[in-house]
């Protein structure tokens, strides 16, 4: 599937320089953005994950759609869509949403949009062939999703580094 995705980014290229693409392994769906987190709390976020995702079931995601935010006109994140799956997902999420906050960890105040990014806009500005390209509607494959992972990201010249910490399954 990801390879399928790097090749939407690569056709997306030429419609819409200007923009900084994730690479093949750093393409990911984000369940909730934690910021940093200190060390000795690490084992605890991972105790929360592990329980969220152990309470979930393993199920298909199907990755289908391109898309932008905020508007397909003034994009500034180009993303993948999920079609079959994305109500597990959210749900998903929103376990993991809980269990965080439980924490201390702040709520998430926006609804949760399952997306993966496929590249950030470094200028926006109207682009009309870049917002016909996007409603196409482009299928990339299905996927088991069976775990959930903890990443490190540490954002560097050349674009953000991932680190997975802990890798989390789902429940049956």
């Amino acid at each position: 599937m990801r390879a399928c995705l790097a090749e939407a980014a690569e056709g997306l290229r030429l419609l819409a320089p200007g923009v900084a693409w994730v690479t093949r392994e750093n393409l990911h769906l984000t369940l909730k953005f934690l910021g940093n987190v200190e060390t000795p709390r690490l084992a605890e976020v991972e105790g929360a994950l592990a329980a969220a995702a152990a309470a979930r079931p393993t199920y298909e995601l199907d990755v289908r759609g391109l898309g932008a935010f905020p508007t397909r006109t003034r994009a500034r994140v180009l993303w993948a869509g999920v079609g079959a799956g994305a109500d597990e997902t959210a749900a998903l999420a929103a376990g993991v949403d809980a269990a965080l906050a439980a924490l201390g960890f702040a709520r998430e105040g926006r609804d949760f949009a399952a997306h993966i990014t496929l590249g950030r806009v470094r200028e926006p500005r109207a682009n009309p062939r870049l917002a016909e390209a996007l409603d196409a509607g482009a299928a990339f494959g299905r996927q088991r999703v069976g775990r959930i992972a903890l990443m490190r990201s540490e954002l560097s010249p050349r674009g953000a580094r991932y680190t997975e910490l802990a890798s989390l399954s789902l429940g049956p």
